[in-house]
């Protein structure tokens, strides 16, 4: 197993210097020049605006900078520094991050317990009403952009039925609060974010988890439970779920990402000061160094998510067989 991880891992650092060389492209050959977006709209002489690029690297060429940024993340550690902010690049993905950890990890821990939840019962029901409404139901909300929920969630519990916050992480004046006040606040504005977030995969993940439960309940081993005189609850619960736990893993593993990242839409749409919300303010002023380090993570989780996954397949399933003949593919 500890072979076939290595193997993973030496075969995903060309994937990983392909994707930076296109985002650096793509952010290369973007309308704008990172100077005039840097200065603004303030009057400066030809002079003053060429020593601004001069500070900034911006009068080299582009495959030069990048060469040049590439060899500082990957030799030293060093992630440039971020034009838009000011700062380097590294302090503002920390700025950034517990906030994007809080409102993902909530919103992941509900996405599993409700999507788990939410499947096992429309297995439960298979054909019956309940079945088709509950299935309805998540097709709507998978389908439906998280953005749209976002407003929509703002409009009715925020607006017309003022129950939450609209936008932010605390209220204004919250610095001076003590400690348990703050954290109520700060769980008063995450509770309506994070239930958008979670809600929305949670319709996603209650799909596969049916198919999984049906899938499995015809296996000898549900039908020997069920032969034990075994209780339906308990079934389902215990022995058909432990079984189709292989797509929830899967699913699980491939949401890491968006644990660090973010949600761009709803981190935008509730002025949540997260990952995504970076992110979207780095493409808007052309903020390569940030633009660059957050794809690299990105993806970096992605496959990394991926990988944790095969392994926890094979450790649920004795039957997985990683990087050998007839196993799970390399």
């Amino acid at each position: 197993m500890l072979r076939y991880a290595l193997r993973r891992l030496l075969a995903a650092i060309p994937l990983l210097l392909i994707v930076l060389t296109l985002t650096f492209v793509l952010v290369e050959t973007a309308p704008g020049d990172p100077a005039d977006l840097l200065i603004g709209d303030r009057p400066v002489s030809p002079e003053v605006r060429a020593r601004i690029a001069a500070a900034y690297g911006f009068d080299r060429p582009a495959p030069e900078r990048y060469v040049r940024w590439l060899s500082a993340f990957a030799l030293r550690g060093e992630w440039g520094w971020s034009v838009a902010r000011g700062r380097p690049v590294r302090g503002a993905i920390a700025a950034a991050l517990p906030a994007t950890l809080l409102l993902s990890g909530t919103a992941l821990l509900l996405q599993c317990v409700l999507g788990v939840g939410w499947g096992a019962l429309m297995a439960r029901a298979r054909g019956g009403r309940a079945d088709r409404w509950a299935g309805l139901l998540a097709a709507l909300l998978y389908a439906l952009p998280a953005f749209w929920v976002g407003m929509m969630a703002i409009l009715a519990l925020a607006v017309k039925l003022p129950l939450f916050p609209a936008s932010s992480m605390h209220s204004v004046g919250a610095d001076a609060w003590p400690a348990w006040r703050r954290a109520l606040d700060l769980a008063h504005h995450l509770a309506l974010p994070a239930a958008v977030l979670g809600v929305s995969s949670a319709a996603g993940m209650a799909r596969f988890v049916r198919a999984g439960l049906l899938g499995t309940v015809g296996e000898a081993f549900v039908r020997a439970a069920r032969a034990r005189g075994i209780s339906g609850g308990r079934l389902f619960g215990v022995h058909a779920l432990r079984g189709a736990l292989v797509p929830i893993v899967n699913l699980a593993g491939l949401s890491l990402p968006a644990l660090v990242s973010g949600s761009l839409a709803v981190e935008f749409v509730f002025a949540w000061p997260g990952m995504g919300r970076l992110f979207y303010d780095a493409l808007v002023a052309r903020d390569t160094a940030v633009v660059l380090a957050l794809t690299a993570l990105t993806a970096a989780l992605v496959i990394a998510g991926s990988l944790l996954a095969d392994l926890a397949m094979a450790a649920l399933d004795p039957r997985v067989r990683l990087g050998r003949p007839g196993g799970t593919p390399a």
